[in-house]
């Protein structure tokens, strides 16, 4: 029926699994939990590996970093059941019905169930802020709202799919840098006119990133972005980035932007690591570094 399929990099999940276990048992239904670490090496995998003492979990350490997109395909292919449902590792579970919602939303004529996420009122460090704020107003959305966007608003954080419909599709292999896979995966399920629904269903996202990580992270998703573009895999309309690239690129404005990022970075970032960031300078930054990386990538070809 169902397998849960879980990625993990350096992390506990013991709680998250915990509270799945027990209400997969409690549903009846037939189940297995997979979890994957992606080559970490960490120490955290020794309290990880005690998962294993429950019936039909499986923790298991990748040899080598094989980044999130392969991870999750070797999840996908070492499962057994016809249902998917994957979570990412710093998932929390606050709802005791998380299953029974999943399960009572199944059918036939629907090929992805995605659940949402939500972020914690608030965080008390500043150095988490940025990454708090982006999710909390820019992630953060009910079914109603993701249904009026649905597949530019499908991500892989807490989604149910086919297991048919993955193997059409899989996640992008040559990936394996943080960023946009979900974005890749989304597209292509447009573009395979699956049938997707939106439910409140959210998991807690219980790892905020501190800042510095977060805008290291968002640099790769952009490398990862321009690789997808560039390779003609996405259409520019589908990633808002995009659209506004594109257009600096039409009226030549491209270099300025680049020439931007160049000379207030440092000014960018220190507003971005404060303890009341901007939203709106954080997409500017996005967009400036898109030019700078795209404009001396050139350059060294």
């Amino acid at each position: 029926m169902l397998s849960v399929l879980i990625p993990v990099y350096n992390y506990d999940v013991t709680e998250l699994v915990n509270e799945l276990h027990k209400q997969l048992t409690t549903s009846e239904v037939d189940f297995e939990i997979k979890i994957f670490d992606d080559g970490s090496k960490s120490d955290i995998n020794k309290v990880n590996h005690k998962l294993n003492q429950l019936e039909k979990v499986q923790f298991k350490e990748l040899p080598k970093n094989v980044g999130l997109s392969n991870n999750r395909n070797y999840l996908a292919s070492s499962s057994q059941y016809n249902y998917l449902l994957f979570l990412d590792g710093d998932s929390l579970i606050t709802n005791t019905n998380f299953i029974t919602n999943y399960l009572g939303n199944i059918s036939s004529n629907l090929d992805i169930l995605y659940g949402g996420r939500i972020h914690p009122e608030f965080v008390k460090s500043k150095n988490q802020k940025l990454r708090w704020k982006y999710g909390r107003f820019i992630e953060d959305k009910s079914a109603k709202k993701r249904s009026g966007n649905t597949y530019k608003t499908l991500m892989f954080n807490n989604t149910l799919i086919k297991k048919e419909c993955f193997n059409t599709i899989l996640f992008e292999s040559s990936l394996t840098e943080y960023g946009h896979e979900d974005t890749l995966f989304a597209y292509q399920a447009y573009l395979h006119n699956l049938k997707v629904l939106h439910i409140d269903n959210p998991v807690l996202h219980g790892d905020i990133d501190e800042n510095y990580v977060f805008i290291s992270k968002t640099e790769k998703g952009i490398k990862n972005l321009l690789s997808i573009y560039n390779s003609q895999k996405i259409d520019v309309q589908f990633v808002k980035v995009l659209v506004y690239f594109k257009k600096l690129e039409k009226f030549k404005l491209k270099f300025l932007f680049a020439t931007l990022f160049t000379l207030s970075q440092r000014l960018m970032k220190s507003q971005l690591n404060s303890s009341n960031p901007s939203l709106f300078l954080f997409n500017l930054y996005k967009l400036c570094y898109m030019c700078f990386y795209d404009t001396n990538k050139r350059k060294k070809h």
